[in-house]
């Protein structure tokens, strides 16, 4: 290695080590200390004690572990794919040069920078059953009651499907980025061959923007499984449990009951699980992601 290349890479490791010192301090160094504590019986009071794979053997007996699970998976199961649906279409929309079109994009961007909790507390009031906005628009134009949206445990994980649809600004802005992207000489050619709208949209628009598709899929899967202000702030994880979350089961345990192995475990089970899911997407993603410069 020449001199000039020491000097390059002393430089880049002197300019990258705030957050390589960062990283090993407040995300390496925990993730490998928690997998440490999964092992343990810890009350944070008390010194680790080890006890070996108790702490999953538990878990995987518990009910609640299962409830919380399966929660966290219906939510993403019908949250993800619906917000990337939507989140195109808008995108589409947006993405048509008309007059206002910022200000169209400023409006619809606009909820993503509201905090978490803020827009739980909006959400909140307007999806109260007794005087929330969201009913007394039903009421007013259809002349019926609205649901009990977060008080009925059938309503109350669509009523939070339905809130995160008022965040998805930043998936169209990156869906905007993708159809930016696609070729116009494409929709020129099929319009030539008599190709509908829709056609269109099948053939055109939604392989030229799967790259995009694909890594919406796996933020949002992975944002979908850390769900946890809204347990927290709208519902409480009830009623009866129906939005008892993965991640608000994990923080209970760890910070309510101080149950820090059992907690560590859920968090070790989580990192895995998303691991493994993220791994097979991507394996699954050369069946119908289409890069422009051939497979990648």
């Amino acid at each position: 290695m020449t001199k000039s290349e020491l000097r390059e890479t002393a430089y880049m490791y002197t300019f990258t080590a705030p957050w390589i010192i960062g990283f090993i301090q407040f995300i390496g160094g925990p993730i490998v200390v928690s997998g440490y504590y999964s092992l343990t019986r810890y009350d944070i009071a008390n010194a680790p004690v080890f006890i070996g794979l108790k702490n999953y053997i538990d878990l995987f007996q518990n009910e609640l572990f299962w409830k919380s699970a399966g929660v966290t998976l219906y939510y993403t199961l019908v949250g993800v794919p619906a917000g990337l649906f939507i989140s195109l279409l808008a995108a589409m929309l947006l993405n048509v040069a008309i007059p206002g079109q910022r200000l169209f994009r400023t409006i619809v961007y606009m909820p993503s920078v509201v905090s978490g909790v803020s827009l739980s507390l909006l959400w909140l009031w307007l999806l109260n059953p007794d005087f929330g906005a969201v009913n007394m628009f039903i009421y007013n134009v259809f002349h019926v009651q609205g649901p009990g949206w977060l008080t009925d445990q059938k309503w109350v994980i669509p009523s939070l499907i339905m809130m995160s649809f008022w965040t998805l600004g930043n998936h169209v802005v990156i869906y905007i980025a993708g159809l930016k992207g696609v070729p116009a000489n494409l929709y020129e050619a099929a319009q030539i061959d008599g190709a509908s709208k829709l056609r269109q949209f099948w053939n055109i628009t939604v392989p030229m923007v799967s790259p995009v598709t694909l890594f919406l899929l796996i933020t949002g899967i992975i944002g979908s499984f850390q769900v946890f202000v809204q347990a927290s702030v709208m519902t409480d994880g009830g009623p009866n449990y129906a939005s008892y979350f993965y991640v608000y089961y994990l923080y209970q345990q760890a910070f309510k009951s101080f149950n820090l192995g059992y907690a560590s475990a859920m968090a070790w089970i989580l990192f895995v699980f998303v691991g493994a899911l993220t791994w097979f997407m991507m394996k699954l993603s050369g069946k119908w992601v289409h890069y422009e410069g051939g497979e990648q």
